[in-house]
């Protein structure tokens, strides 16, 4: 299979995208409106309005990757992408892992792939719905320098790309910027929670936070959750527990200290165990609600007359 240069979009039906969610889909449509042939593929039964030129539906897994230079992946974990594409590659292939996975479970698959003649390449990605759909993703990627030039081009389409290293390099990435995702949510969750049980305004609140030091792009991204109470996903909580669980198991492996991160993903835990899973990771202040005590009543109320 011939390479691709590094300012060249793959030819046509050269790319197989597999995992059509709410990530997913927008960024198999912002390929093909960039010029590449691209077969999508989901698990459930998906329909698409609009779609692009270019852009095809397969009725079939094996159909979108079969003669597929490029497999492109966005599903939530790395036994997803192993049980449905495993059996199907061919020696020549790369494979780019976008979902957010264990940097040492693709660093293992990656070196029983690479015994068949298969590449592959880890970029997970942050920047959320709103950066899936603008095509603004910040996209971490690890690999080796030979496939993960030849998919630059593939990732541009979707975000910025910058290539850190090694195979886990980008999954290690991505945990580290999960870290900072969760202690942050965790934090405006309780700075909303304290603001409202002293009486503040929620929305006055979040503009002296917005203006401050304690700006950021997640308060930015997610105000309108914390002021509607709709949590609607967005990010699963679920999914950000599974991710703070592979920064804390890097963390092991590393002898690295991560006492905050344990303490937050304790209250991700508590989210999925409630019945939260499925919000919207800012509905960590829902938890942080549920966990408050009710205000104590002044000393005076508890004498008898």
């Amino acid at each position: 299979m011939p390479d691709l240069s590094e300012d060249e979009i793959p030819s046509p039906e050269a790319v197989a995208f597999v995992g059509l969610g709410r990530m997913g889909l927008p960024m198999s449509l912002n390929l093909a409106r960039a010029g590449a042939e691209v077969r999508a593929w989901n698990r459930s039964p998906r329909t698409v309005d609009d779609a692009p030129a270019g852009w095809t539906l397969a009725p079939s897994i094996a159909e979108a990757v079969g003669g597929a230079r490029v497999v492109v992946t966005m599903l939530p974990d790395l036994g997803d992408v192993v049980a449905c594409l495993d059996s199907l590659l061919v020696e020549g292939q790369i494979v780019i892992v976008m979902g957010t996975v264990s940097p040492t479970a693709v660093t293992g698959w990656g070196a029983e792939l690479a015994a068949r003649g298969v590449d592959l390449v880890d970029a997970p990605v942050s920047g959320g719905t709103v950066g899936a759909d603008e095509g603004s993703l910040s996209i971490m990627v690890g690999g080796e320098e030979g496939p993960v030039g030849r998919v630059l081009p593939v990732l541009a389409t979707m975000g910025t790309a910058r290539h850190l290293g090694q195979l886990g390099s980008g999954q290690l990435a991505k945990a580290c910027n999960q870290v900072v995702v969760g202690v942050t949510l965790t934090a405006l969750a309780e700075a909303v929670a304290l603001g409202e049980a002293g009486g503040l305004d929620v929305g006055a609140l979040l503009d002296v936070l917005a203006g401050g030091l304690a700006g950021s792009r997640a308060l930015d991204v997610k105000r309108g959750l914390l002021e509607s109470g709709d949590f609607t996903p967005g990010g699963r909580a679920a999914y950000q527990h599974k991710d703070l669980g592979f920064a804390l198991a890097a963390a092991r492996a590393t002898g690295t200290t991560l006492p905050v991160t344990a303490l937050v993903d304790q209250l991700y835990g508590a989210m999925v165990a409630t019945g939260r899973g499925d919000d919207d990771h800012s509905g960590v202040v829902e938890l942080t609600r549920l966990l408050s005590s009710p205000r104590p009543r002044p000393p005076e109320a508890n004498r008898r007359g």
